[in-house]
């Protein structure tokens, strides 16, 4: 490692709600991130979970520029891309790639796969000829485990798990050094996922890679992530390196997505209480005041709703909770 690659900085990405006859006149805001701060050293994986709906990849877009944030600034190796100009924030897009979810609806399916995978080459100026550039998609397939007669077929020729391997491939071919995967496993088969996943860990430690992985699975991102940062509408309530996050989680709503994942030992299975969070995800449009998981949590109190807590170190951890500390003998006897 050598540094931090990323650093997002009170990001936030509000979406504006508007009615009208054209739709012109604008009546409040979705505030999908609202005010993130990360950073992702170089060579390492960042798990980024959540419920679905709590702004995980608005963030990862947000991150590549795909959707333009609202305020904060976003830098990779230092460079801040929410100040460039298009042709300027152009030439850093070869640095950053992303893997979709869904494989079948990201691929053209009009295009083979030395179409497909020659785009990127071809935006960028890479490769110089046809030739150059074949040899550097060959090179690629056989990184991702798949043959050199799949440049001339269609992504519905393969398998789910060969398609993800295309879309992989697809991000790779441009040597990024950062790469958003957002729940790159998600849509695949249960049997599918771990060749998936060990793929990724592969290539980051041949490559050097740095990943932000978005998921919901737990599991997952358990197996592949250094530091796992936990979203709850819009905001980080929790971070920590991996091992500490799953051995003692500090804040309620990281304990209670924990407390639903099952465990494979029958006796530890049974003897666990799980936490059931009261009411639904409050609409991003409209936040509660104070802290934002105080209407679920069953341990607010009346500073919850006047003042919201900031993300702050505890035990190793960063928490964004008034009580964490009074909490954490608490929690981790439930």
């Amino acid at each position: 490692m050598t540094g931090k690659l990323v650093e997002i900085d009170d990001l936030k990405v509000h979406f504006p709600i508007t009615k009208g006859i054209i739709f012109d006149k604008v009546i409040g805001h979705v505030k999908a991130v609202d005010g993130v701060s990360l950073s992702i050293g170089q060579g390492q994986t960042y798990g980024l979970v959540g419920e679905s709906g709590c702004g995980k990849s608005t963030l990862g877009r947000a991150l590549l520029q795909l959707t333009k944030p609202t305020a904060g600034s976003v830098k990779l190796g230092g460079v801040d891309l929410t100040t460039l100009p298009p042709e300027k924030l152009r030439a850093q897009r070869k640095r950053m790639q992303m893997i979709f979810q869904d494989p079948m609806s990201s691929l053209d399916p009009r295009q083979n796969i030395e179409s497909i995978l020659s785009e990127g080459l071809l935006a960028h100026g890479i490769g110089g000829n046809r030739d150059g550039r074949r040899a550097l998609i060959s090179r690629t397939l056989d990184a991702v485990g798949l043959p050199q007669w799949a440049l001339s077929r269609y992504p519905h020729e393969f398998s789910g798990g060969q398609r993800q391997r295309i879309g992989i491939a697809r991000a790779l071919v441009l040597s990024p050094e950062l790469i958003v995967a957002d729940e790159p496993v998600s849509a695949l088969d249960v049997s599918i996922q771990a060749q998936v996943i060990n793929l990724l860990d592969e290539l980051q430690n041949e490559l050097g890679l740095t990943y932000l992985v978005i998921a919901h699975d737990l599991a997952v991102v358990r197996h592949i992530s250094d530091t796992v940062g936990v979203m709850y509408l819009g905001a980080l309530v929790e971070e920590a390196s991996s091992n500490d996050l799953y051995r003692r989680p500090l804040h309620p709503y990281t304990k209670a997505l924990m407390s639903a994942v099952p465990v494979p030992d029958p006796l530890v299975e049974e003897r666990r209480e799980r936490i059931l969070l009261k009411g639904d995800l409050p609409s991003p449009a409209n936040p509660p005041s104070g802290c934002r998981f105080r209407t679920r949590c069953p341990w607010a109190k009346e500073r919850c709703a006047q003042e919201r807590p900031e993300l702050r170190e505890v035990d190793g951890h960063k928490v964004a909770c008034h009580y964490a500390e009074e909490l954490s003998g608490l929690l981790a006897a439930v």
